[in-house]
């Protein structure tokens, strides 16, 4: 087949992380004249072959055929509450609009650009991200290992979990090898998982395989507060507004879009005894571990009534750490991507996409950032990160 050709499908309208859907609901609710712009960020240095954004864009072509079937429709119904029936009536009515993206190949550089309504180009991320990957190991003609090989190590890995008595949820959608991996891992899981294994953010394999959908909201729906409202007020107002939509439903809160630290100044009491628990998702977890306990315990909450979702580039050795460090002292549960999905004797892609610029209204475009709690993922205008920092009294670093 020729490269120009090659054709990757979605399997379905709800392939895709489950909280891409929640943000979409509550910007349908929320922020329905905002617009947003998403950038392609190659953050591995890969190298893309000849035909390779042609194919790319083929598969994007393709995604204007999907659409929420009515079985798919009563299934978030049912299993969703949540989501408001207003909602889930305009995602069926929903379509991608492949001329929201724009794909640009350069000899091996690729650019990718999403621009439109927020609350249509929110779905795209996730996604556009699972089309590279897969696209890149067809094109660069790497292969992978057997399904079995697949199977037994992903098998070796929930056995593990289940004698750390954890329970662990499947993150791996934007990252993955493949569909056929990802499926393959999502059955497998099923069948092996015992106590620990509870869940998938791809809302598609957790209705084919009978598990729960996982996710709440994810970075950039801080990174809007923080343009849009200002950066001392994106914590608390992120969070006040996801309370409104969904009245403490999807109660974990994001905690690092501009550091922890800021985080928990924003984190007041009533949030704190509002949203059941965080995600830890850049820095180290032990340490921020700590600081969540101590957070607690400094509001008279008992943090063995709260937990902490870990999901920051995890395998089974840094899950067996941070389950010893912390365990009896916090509710504790883990979300695993890449480890999972793209666990398959190949390197596995480093790439992102992320929220570039809002604008509401007739207002001018504003940027978006996100500090992040390593400075190696801090993302977004040099400018307006240095500004950030200022405010928020983060110590910026020497020129």
């Amino acid at each position: 087949m020729e490269q120009s050709t090659t054709l990757v499908r979605l399997a379905s309208m709800l392939d895709n992380d489950f909280y891409k859907f929640t943000m979409q609901c509550a910007v349908v609710s929320l922020f329905a004249d905002v617009k947003a712009t998403y950038k392609f960020i190659n953050r591995g240095g890969h190298r893309y072959p000849p035909g390779f954004g042609q194919a790319l864009r083929a598969s994007v072509d393709a995604m204007a055929e999907l659409k929420l079937q009515p079985d798919e429709k009563e299934y978030l119904h049912t299993t969703c509450p949540y989501l408001s029936p207003a909602y889930i009536d305009f995602l069926a009515g929903y379509k991608y609009h492949p001329q929201e993206v724009r794909i640009h190949q350069e000899g091996e550089e690729l650019e990718v650009t999403v621009e439109g309504y927020w609350f249509r180009t929110i779905l795209w991320e996730v996604p556009l991200l699972s089309l590279i990957s897969e696209l890149f190991y067809i094109l660069t003609g790497q292969k992978r290992i057997a399904d079995v090989d697949i199977e037994r190590r992903t098998a070796k890995k929930i056995h593990l979990f289940n004698q750390l008595g954890v329970t662990v949820a499947e993150f791996g959608t934007r990252r993955r090898h493949s569909f056929e991996v990802h499926r393959l891992i999502a059955s497998t899981l099923k069948k092996h998982h015992g106590n620990s294994y509870i869940g998938t953010s791809n809302v598609h394999l957790a209705r084919m395989t009978g598990v729960k959908p996982i996710g709440t909201h994810a970075h950039e729906w801080f990174m809007f507060h923080g343009a849009y409202y200002g950066f001392k007020m994106a914590g608390g107002l992120g969070l006040e507004n996801w309370a409104t939509v969904f009245q403490g439903d999807l109660g974990v809160a994001l905690s690092d879009t501009y550091t922890t630290d800021i985080f928990f100044q924003q984190f007041n009491k009533k949030l704190s005894k509002l949203f059941d628990g965080v995600r830890h998702d850049s820095g180290d977890p032990i340490e921020f571990a700590e600081k969540t306990i101590t957070h607690y315990e400094k509001l008279g909450i008992n943090p063995l009534y709260k937990f902490i979702i870990f999901s920051d580039g995890l395998n089974p050795e840094k899950v067996t750490h941070i389950a010893q460090a912390t365990r009896g002292r916090i509710g504790i549960s883990f979300g695993i991507g890449t480890n999972l999905t793209n666990d398959v004797g190949l390197d596995p892609m480093n790439i992102v996409i992320k929220l570039s610029s809002i604008q509401a209204g007739n207002d001018k475009p504003i940027p978006t950032i996100k500090l992040s709690d390593e400075k190696g993922k801090y993302t977004g205008d040099p400018e307006m990160i240095e500004l950030a920092q200022k405010i928020l009294g983060i110590p910026v670093d020497p020129a």
